[in-house]
């Protein structure tokens, strides 16, 4: 066992300041204010600089050629101060204290409050196995949050987490550990202080955190990091807001790509129509024209594997069955005429049998074994396989060149990537990377993201001008910048609907914002009429909404399986599609800020205690908060309403102040929903399909109690034209009070088709008695049907309690007045 105990040189580099211990060596980088690279390393030098991960960094680096949208920026001055005692560095938010001796690191923020604290005398360590650990102080008041896709609750105080790719499927959502994703970053959150900070461990290898489960009477209460291998390469990120660390983290290791329109819609999935002895093409077009015929949208179609099946039955990558699908080109023309996406299912491992095999072998493009001679052959769904080694030029070169030739040639331009956990069992079996071979359990988890950046160049090589879809089962840190995810194969239960809200919350808060799960379960039986209904009525709130499965007796899960519910199912689908405007511009926003689309409680409401722990509840976006029936027969749902803000429920219109617990009666039909004060949320009433419908009256449903607002987001929703300010953002400010103000600014040239414009302000106390638009009064109307025939007015909706104000769209800057002044009928 090998510790830090001792500080004994330093020495000022380049943007970074050296430390020399007993031990092992330091380099401190000011990354930014708000983030601070901590690198260890046991080695006589630090290993050469080659990341796979990273999207921002103040240094060379061997990868800069393979990610061309990595950002430089230039580091802080690592100058200090030395106090005898302890070396202090300083940024404008942070304050670093390096102890001689014990050897620690402390940061604190700049009224003191402690944001992180190595645990003095056993800080950083290397044991006999070659395992490096780091260990942190805990305080009582901490909740941590993030750790990428994990299952249970939200905060993992007192959880031990593997860090591991792995098929898991029919996972236990509350016990299963690990998962599919590798992304070893958490958020720490101190309840007593309010302050919120971030650890990102920049190390691929197999590892655990440990968060509080090992004690030891010796010592104060610690968390630790353990890593198979590598060395410990530490990002500390400050808030001090949730929201803050998330963005912070997302410079460091990218947004969320934008992905096109469509991919928001419903898409359609199971494994059965593509395991049919025969024509699968036709299920799959009878699926769409069924959706068209019970009037629930539809915008793609993900393609199970089974359409690869050779006639030895097994699976053969970029292969077409021929009797599934006799003309591929023209079921991809088929399905595009019908308003949907072909995403069809790759996967990384190559069958020993494929007619591909040799030609990937011969060319050294696989992953090689201990000898580094002979490709590695390992275990995989099928049988024996070899996989394709993406830090490997040649393996990229070849992946890419048969994307082009059986799918993207036949138009298809998104992909779903698959089976990419690269579970092999030999350590020891190597990698390419980059000329510089080194063993797979340090990369296993970069190769899942290099898979989806290859489908991504793949596409713009071949279509420049369409934006890529790409939807990635596994992956780490970074994930975002190329892909979808979704949480694997979980189990049809109502365990299931419950708990894989937190790991996709838990995603959010990891980087991730677009993700989301099988809805309806994908492996065991059919789920019954009463969780189906449940499942899509959470499922509509998630970025991926597919129904997708592999039922275990014959069945085929359907939005029509149960006639006397598809109406709940058209009812929810639909709502879906009408916030798509809203939905659209939150992934712009995780785009460019790195919000999550569903957000805990605690992202918004990190003040009120009460949320810290809430697992379920979640808010999409800032404006909706989100309380669905998760409970087998429930008749009520106890729902908390967070304070800081009113909430008005989504359906009657009912007010509530916020610091409460409320009950609500519930049915099959209920969507328990919240609008909160100050909210600005657009809709598309109407929308029944985003590849061919055109848009031409938008909804703002607003709540003009409190100040607000909202930066509403829209281009043509397919091409790239967007970086080049073919795009429109429209900035929405609500100011309240008896004159509430409502402005719009615009930005971008993007022209969409939009023609009618309805504001509906929701009324808190009394109707308006005057609106008006850019200083001209606008008439009011009693009757409805009158207001509805005219192309401008308003009137107020007593049912509703709001004022539907209506005009047409207009590319100015402009302001909406609404006059709350009571007017005086007696007096008069």
């Amino acid at each position: 066992m090998i510790i830090c105990k001792k500080l004994l040189e330093i020495r000022n580099g380049d943007g970074r300041l050296d430390l020399i211990t007993d031990a092992a060596k330091f380099r401190i980088v000011l990354l930014t204010d708000e983030i601070v690279r901590i690198r260890c390393t046991f080695e006589e030098h630090f290993p050469e600089e080659a990341s796979y991960s990273l999207a921002m960094t103040a240094w060379e680096d061997k990868m800069d050629a393979l990610m061309p949208d990595r950002r430089k920026i230039e580091a802080i001055p690592a100058q200090y101060d030395d106090w005898g005692t302890h070396l202090l560095l300083t940024t404008r938010t942070l304050r670093i204290r390096i102890n001689k001796e014990p050897f620690a690191i402390e940061i604190t923020d700049t009224d003191g409050n402690v944001l992180h604290a190595d645990l003095k005398e056993k800080s950083y360590v290397r044991d006999a196995q070659g395992r490096l650990y780091h260990y942190s102080c805990m305080d009582d008041h901490d909740h941590y949050y993030g750790f990428g896709e994990k299952s249970g609750y939200l905060n993992k105080k007192n959880r031990r987490m593997r860090m591991h790719n792995v098929d898991t499927i029919g996972y236990d959502s509350e016990l299963t550990d690990p998962l599919y994703k590798h992304i070893p970053f958490f958020i720490k959150f101190n309840g007593e202080s309010q302050t919120a900070s971030g650890l990102f461990y920049h190390n691929s290898h197999d590892s655990v955190f440990d968060i509080g489960c090992e004690r030891s009477g010796y010592w104060n209460k610690y968390s630790y990091f353990c890593a198979d291998g590598g060395e410990l390469d530490v990002f500390f990120i400050y808030g001090p807001r949730i929201k803050d660390v998330v963005r912070h983290y997302t410079d460091l290791t990218g947004k969320t790509v934008l992905p096109p329109k469509y991919s928001l819609g419903y898409m359609g999935s199971t494994m059965y129509y593509t395991e049919l002895d025969r024509h699968s093409d036709k299920a799959i077009l009878g699926f769409l024209e069924k959706c068209r015929e019970e009037g629930i949208p539809c915008d793609g179609f993900f393609l199970s594997s089974g359409y690869t099946t050779g006639k030895d039955g097994k699976r053969y990558v970029f292969h077409w069955n021929d009797e599934r699908f006799p003309d591929p080109k023209r079921f991809a023309l088929q399905m595009a005429e019908m308003g949907a996406a072909l995403a069809p299912n790759v996967k990384p491992g190559m069958l020993v049998t494929n007619p591909l095999y040799r030609e990937f072998d011969e060319a050294g493009a696989y992953i090689k074994d201990s000898s580094g001679e002979r490709s590695h052959i390992d275990r995989f769904w099928g049988g024996a396989a070899s996989f394709v080694d993406f830090t490997n030029p040649e393996g990229r070169a070849l992946w890419k060149k048969h994307l082009k030739q059986s799918l993207i040639s036949l138009g298809i331009t998104s992909i779903w990537n698959d089976n990419n956990e690269y579970e092999i069992n030999d350590s020891r079996a190597l990698c390419h990377c980059e000329g510089d071979p080194k063993p797979i359990d340090g990369l296993r988890p970069i190769m899942p993201n290099l898979m989806a950046q290859m489908a991504k160049e793949a596409l713009e090589e071949t279509s420049p001008g369409v934006r890529p879809y790409i939807v990635n089962r596994a992956g780490f840190a970074g994930i975002q910048r190329y892909a979808q995810t979704w949480a694997g194969d979980n189990i049809t239960s109502w365990k299931s609907l419950k708990f894989n809200i937190p790991v996709m919350l838990g995603m959010g808060l990891s980087g991730v914002a677009n993700q989301g799960c099988d809805i309806g379960g994908f492996f065991g039986p059919a789920p019954d009429p009463e969780l189906f209904v449940r499942w899509v009525q959470n499922g509509i709130f998630q970025p991926r909404f597919s129904i997708h499965s592999c039922n275990t007796d014959n069945t085929v899960t359907e939005p029509w399986m149960y006639p006397a519910y598809t109406r709940y199912i058209r009812d929810a689908i639909q709502l879906r599609y009408r916030l798509m405007p809203y939905f659209y511009s939150l992934m712009f926003e995780a785009s460019t800020e790195g919000s999550p689309i569903m957000r805990p409680l605690v992202y918004e409401f990190q003040n009120d205690a009460r949320v810290w722990d809430e697992s379920f509840d979640f808010m999409l976006g800032s404006s909706i908060l989100v309380a669905n029936v998760l409970e087998e027969g429930a008749k009520t749902r106890a729902v908390y309403l967070p304070k800081g803000a009113d909430w008005v429920e989504w359906n009657t219109r009912k007010r509530y102040a916020g610091g409460q617990t409320i009950h609500l009666d519930v049915s099959i039909d209920s969507i328990p929903m919240f609008l909160r004060s100050g909210a600005v949320v657009p809709m598309a009433p109407g929308l029944t399909n985003i590849h061919k419908d055109t848009a031409e009256r938008l909804q703002l449903l607003i709540e003009p109690s409190e100040e607000g607002g909202f930066v509403l987001y829209d281009d043509d929703g397919r091409s790239n034209r967007c970086k080049e300010g073919d795009y429109l953002r429209t900035t929405i400010t609500v100011k309240n009070g008896r004159d509430t103000r409502i402005s719009f600014t615009h930005e971008g040239e993007y022209r969409a088709r939009l023609q009618t414009m309805v504001v509906e302000a929701l009324c808190r106390d009394a109707a308006p008695v005057q609106v008006s638009l850019r200083d001209k009064e606008l008439s009011m109307f009693l009757d409805p049907k009158q207001w509805d025939a005219a192309e401008e007015g308003w009137y107020y909706d007593m049912e509703q309690k709001a004022a539907k104000i209506k005009y047409n769209d207009r590319r100015e800057d402009y302001e909406i007045r609404i006059n709350f002044d009571v007017k005086d009928l007696i007096s008069i």
